[in-house]
């Protein structure tokens, strides 16, 4: 059994990437704005696949976390990044792979449209270099406070 701090990072389960498949189906089964929204799920899914092992399984971490904590975020490609908007189509928070521009670790950022103001100076951008439950617990904090 993992440590409390570790978690399997081995990416979506099969009952996750099954879910997934369903939802797409469900969001083109309701038409045209539901056929965006599968649109982007299936490009964020895309991307995702595409990433080196490490950055994809932390961005399939992200993914379920991001859906899960805040369903009503669309996800879609951003600048060829998985990212996630809300009703107006303001990207809220996105993630950054590592190898995209050859970085030492990947990114999850927040853009204007995240409600992270605290004062006249506060973090929009986090270094994420692994998953574990205390870190599942911050980026659900994050962005909780996001998108509220």
């Amino acid at each position: 059994m993992p440590e409390q701090d570790e978690a399997p990072s081995d990416g979506f389960t099969a009952e996750e990437r099954a879910a997934m498949k369903e939802r797409a189906a469900e969001l083109r089964a309701e038409g045209r704005k539901g056929a965006k929204k599968a649109d982007g799920l299936q490009a964020v899914l895309d991307k995702i696949a595409e990433m080196a092992p490490e950055d994809r399984a932390l961005a399939e971490r992200v993914h379920v976390t991001v859906s899960a904590t805040a369903p009503d975020l669309v996800p879609r490609t951003w600048y060829g990044m998985p990212a996630y908007a809300n009703a107006d189509g303001k990207i809220v928070v996105f993630f950054q792979d590592a190898g995209k521009f050859g970085y030492r670790y990947s990114t999850l950022g927040f853009q204007e449209s995240a409600n992270l103001d605290d004062g006249d100076l506060w973090p929009v951008s986090y270094a994420l270099t692994r998953w574990s439950p205390a870190v599942e617990r911050r980026v659900v904090e994050l962005v909780t406070a996001a998108v509220t």
